[in-house]
């Protein structure tokens, strides 16, 4: 499994006032319980929790997180301009089989005093994490080394990605294609389109990011290597037959009972 971005060994606070980071530890909590909150329902509840922001503030700390409110709406940002946008490939189809269809995603990862990201690809068949790293940025590199990383391991029929710029870059959709994969982007502002990554950030909040309260990125790296082992290998998931995401990923595409 790949860890950590080479240039996040050299991290530096992000350039946020520690107010900021503040409610940002706070928009991340939220958005995690309810990720359908926009950034209007996250300024109502802001001040109902007596911080005095206006929503145009919200708004930018929610876009430095990468928060999207989960439901259809008009088309209020664009890929990077240039970049290829793919149908949805995936509405209807039954996923019987491991390596099948592979997606990933980016979430926010907060620390004591400042924030990185996280990227993994999963399968959606086994929820096995295939690779992840972290990053200081959102450049679109270190999402490319998951993908060369997961890819290293086997290889899927259909990648599924949001349309987000490091998704839709010229360089991680050739690489796709030139490995024969069909790739799926999700409709904008549907993030239940890859409902199974969303539904690992939650896991991954939940049983360990708000537990540990990182301080440093090293520390970060160290409790999501130990946790995304854990995952894999030994968290029993109902949806699979109370099997482990390795135990059905290795099983190579048999039935969940």
């Amino acid at each position: 499994m790949l860890g950590l971005a080479h240039a996040s060994l050299y991290y530096q606070p992000v350039g946020e006032s520690a107010e900021n980071v503040h409610l940002m530890r706070l928009l991340d909590t939220q958005y995690t319980a309810t990720p359908f909150y926009g950034s209007r329902r996250m300024t109502a509840w802001l001040r109902s929790q007596g911080y005095a922001v206006n929503r145009k503030r919200v708004t930018r700390l929610m876009q430095q997180m990468g928060l999207e409110a989960i439901y259809t709406k008009p088309q209020l940002s664009q890929a990077a301009e240039g970049h290829a946008i793919y149908p949805y490939l995936l509405r209807g189809v039954k996923i019987e089989r491991v390596n099948h269809v592979w997606s990933t995603d980016i979430t926010y990862i907060r620390l004591q005093q400042g924030f990185i990201y996280l990227v993994a690809v999963i399968d959606w068949f086994s929820r096995y994490v295939l690779s992840w790293a972290v990053s200081i940025t959102l450049d679109g590199s270190f999402c490319l080394e998951a993908l060369e990383n997961a890819l290293r391991g086997g290889r899927p029929e259909i990648f599924n990605t949001d349309q987000g710029a490091q998704f839709t870059s010229r360089a991680f959709t050739e690489r796709l294609r030139r490995g024969g994969i069909q790739i799926s982007m999700d409709g904008r502002g549907r993030a239940l389109d890859n409902v199974f990554v969303e539904r690992l950030w939650r896991t991954v909040k939940y049983e360990e990011v708000y537990l540990r309260e990182y301080n440093t990125v090293r520390e970060a790296q160290q409790g999501l290597r130990r946790y995304f082992g854990f995952y894999n290998d030994e968290r029993l998931h109902q949806a699979l037959g109370y099997r482990t995401p390795t135990a059905v990923y290795r099983g190579l595409g048999q039935r969940c009972p």
